[in-house]
């Protein structure tokens, strides 16, 4: 009985998918936490129908003659099972690039993973340690060809930073440096930076634009201008490399789905997850640090970010980042100054929920005000933040109320 061209050509990649896969066996051994099956196109040429195959040969569907756009770009993501991390995941998923997390769920949990899987539809390959074990890095660069990296593993904490500071430099700083160690023996010569506003210090009364001198006030801002020099010095020592160091203001906000958020791990540092788990009854009441800044009510001024808009700006940092070489500096946030208690009557009116707060001393190495000049991110990378601080505080309370314990439900 002659053979079938339709059972010709589906035989032909099954064994071909087999082999592959057989390949893979080996690595799926070392793989830690989850696997992924990305997905790429397969045009089938006869039939004008359109099926999906995995890149790493999980096959979906039988297909006659195929022409595979295979292989979307892997970025690796340091830190990608946090706040920012997931929901830079999410916008990379979108924009068809393939999304690998490194995260050792110091301030994150396993639960993300799931959630991502629900709101993108892939399963994101996942694996847990730090990036300063260079044998699990070496692994990872080793069982996929990783075209750049989004570093977002870090402290964040600039009231922990200044009571330990040998920590969030063995952190931020040392574990970069391993970080990129292991990039130059690998080859991969991209990186985008997840750096800081509080790398301006003390500058203040004005947008700040990234040309103004950095006189860092705290250990936390110091690591982030010592990686962003580490960076520098690396791309003017090796013309082939090709940095994007982004600072950015204030996150907050949440995936309009209310499955991923912030969740801090105890007592938050930052001011939103605070005023949401205030009102969530997690928390008896707000501490306002400082009522005697030189502002319009005497509570520090901040530029703050839907974590969405930022997410994407690390798209389109990633996009200019892999067609440019040499060093580049954005800043990513709105340009408008909001108060601490700006914040709480904003929050107060949108979400309908009372916060209560006490005043306290300051914070050591806080600064009055802080807010952005993104004209540059604007010009360049097209990139300009497009939610309110109202879809802020309405996406921040979906969250949390929806989620009164975090990830833990």
């Amino acid at each position: 009985m002659p053979l079938n061209i339709n059972d010709f050509a589906s035989y032909f990649i099954m064994k071909r998918l087999q082999k592959s896969s057989g390949e893979q066996s080996n690595r799926e051994q070392s793989r830690l936490g989850f696997g992924v099956f990305s997905k790429c196109r397969i045009w089938q040429s006869t039939l004008r129908r359109e099926v999906s195959v995995s890149c790493n040969s999980k096959i979906k569907e039988n297909v006659r003659i195929s022409k595979k756009r295979c292989p979307m770009k892997k970025i690796l993501v340091t830190g990608g099972a946090g706040y920012i991390g997931s929901h830079t995941v999410v916008e990379l998923v979108a924009a068809g690039y393939e999304a690998i997390i490194v995260d050792n769920f110091s301030n994150s949990s396993p639960e993300v993973l799931e959630r991502l899987e629900t709101i993108t539809g892939v399963n994101i390959l996942f694996y847990k340690g730090s990036i300063s074990d260079k044998d699990l890095m070496n692994q990872i660069f080793e069982d996929n060809h990783i075209d750049a990296v989004i570093h977002l593993a870090a402290y964040k904490s600039v009231e922990e930073s200044v009571r330990e500071p040998l920590k969030y430099y063995e952190n931020n700083v040392s574990a970069g440096i391993a970080l990129l160690e292991v990039m130059k023996e690998h080859k991969v010569e991209h990186i985008i930076f997840s750096s800081s506003a509080t790398v301006y210090g003390m500058n203040q009364g004005s947008s700040l634009t990234g040309d103004l001198s950095t006189p860092t006030t705290n250990p936390y801002g110091h690591t982030k201008l010592m990686m962003e020099q580490i960076l520098t010095d690396l791309a003017l020592a090796h013309s082939d490399w090709s940095v994007t160091n982004l600072r950015y203001f204030n996150p907050i906000g949440a995936h309009e789905s209310g499955l991923i958020g912030e969740a801090p791990n105890g007592i938050p540092h930052n001011l939103m997850p605070y005023i949401t788990q205030v009102a969530v009854g997690k928390l008896q009441e707000l501490s306002i640090f400082g009522n005697d800044y030189d502002t319009h009510d005497g509570t520090g001024v901040r530029d703050y970010i839907h974590v969405v808009d930022l997410a994407k700006g690390h798209v389109l940092a990633l996009k200019h980042n892999l067609e440019n070489k040499g060093v580049a500096v954005f800043n990513l946030g709105t340009g408008i100054g909001y108060s601490v208690l700006d914040m709480v009557k904003v929050f107060e009116n949108v979400n309908g929920v009372k916060i209560p707060y006490t005043v306290k001393d300051r914070r050591p190495g806080d600064v009055a005000t802080c807010y952005a000049d993104a004209s540059k991110a604007n010009d360049i990378l097209g990139w300009k933040a497009e939610k309110t601080l109202q879809d802020m505080m309405r996406d921040s309370w979906r969250w949390q109320s929806s989620n009164p314990n975090g990830y833990e439900g």
